[in-house]
């Protein structure tokens, strides 16, 4: 189902649902992916199109990373689902393995997520920089990449600002407070006082994933956005997906000005295990391929693990999923 004329395919839709439940209320990621279909791909809406509510008019950012590997049928299975949903793409960095090179993006990433090129806005991932200076990245991707001498930028989606940083650290002059891109991200949170922030980047600083785990040099990032009153950040790294509660720079929970993260390292590539939780990790998964979609809403956001068909990976009768909503600060 592509994003252009559905609405009556919607209202059909809906009408089907509510005969089923009999409440007129659903949770699952087809309804989600039907009930926004008015959007544009871009994650704007169409004009004319759709009831013209407030849900129907908030743009959608769909994320995910450790994406295309050659020969796996996971970055296949979740491109399947990107062609269904509407939105602007969000890729969290390892997209293509095993380096990022420029036969890697052609073979390997651009047959499965590249049909989604146009509206994508991507983060690098240190399989990236297995390419020297992400090269391969930055001629796939050109300016929807930002610059090469850097990789980070922001853009507006809707009433939120979107914050992309490159949290190889080495290969941009570090990650610190003080650093160029830390400076960059204080001045350009400065510059966009908005109700709602998103950032995203490749390292996690909270996992409870064995793999890897947390990576601490991401905590002047998160104390930044932090102070600036951001809401949101995406990550992945570990090849699982894990939601947490809201959060300090130092992990203690924080329900007042905390940032939620959500680790989504479940784009394609083999998965990864979790060792023991830590204590704001509120859900998780080690065992399914999908897309986390983000509905952007002025002062408020929901959220929606969207999991690949269960025929790929047969774990049970259901697949997994994870749905929410939460207010800015």
């Amino acid at each position: 189902m592509r994003m252009f004329g559905v609405l009556s395919v919607i209202v059909l839709l809906n009408a089907m649902i509510s005969a089923v439940s009999g409440a007129g209320t659903t949770s699952g990621p087809r309804f989600a992916a039907a009930s926004t279909a008015a959007f544009g791909r871009g994650g704007e809406e169409n004009p004319g199109r759709g009831s013209g509510t407030r849900r129907e008019q908030a743009p959608v950012l769909l994320a995910a990373g450790d994406i295309a590997q050659c020969g796996e049928p996971g970055s296949a299975a979740t491109a399947a689902l990107l062609r269904d949903l509407p939105g602007t793409v969000a890729t969290l960095g390892d997209n293509a393995y095993s380096a990022g090179s420029k036969p890697e993006f052609a073979n390997c990433y651009d047959p499965t997520w590249g049909a989604e090129k146009e509206r994508t806005r991507p983060a690098p991932g240190n399989h990236e920089y297995g390419t020297r200076g992400a090269r391969g990245y930055f001629g796939y991707f050109g300016s929807s990449a930002g610059s090469a001498r850097t990789g980070y930028y922001s853009y507006d989606l809707g009433a939120w600002h979107i914050v992309v940083l490159n949290s190889n650290c080495k290969e941009v002059g570090g990650c610190e407070a003080d650093s160029p891109q830390g400076r960059w991200l204080r001045q350009d949170l400065a510059a966009h006082p908005t109700a709602c922030t998103l950032a995203y980047w490749h390292h996690p600083l909270f996992s409870s994933g064995t793999k890897h785990g947390g990576d601490a040099t991401m905590q002047p990032f998160w104390q930044a956005l932090y102070d600036a009153g951001a809401d949101v950040v995406l990550s992945s790294h570990e090849h699982n997906y894990e939601r947490f509660a809201p959060q300090a720079p130092d992990g203690t929970p924080d329900r007042k000005r905390g940032i939620r993260e959500f680790v989504v390292g479940t784009g394609g590539a083999g998965h990864y295990p979790f060792g023991q939780p830590l204590p704001t990790s509120e859900r998780r998964n080690a065992d399914t391929f999908g897309v986390l979609a983000l509905t952007l809403r002025p002062r408020a956001y929901d959220w929606e693990f969207v999991p690949v068909d269960a025929g790929i990976e047969s774990r049970g009768p259901r697949a997994f999923t994870d749905t929410g909503s939460a207010r800015c600060h």
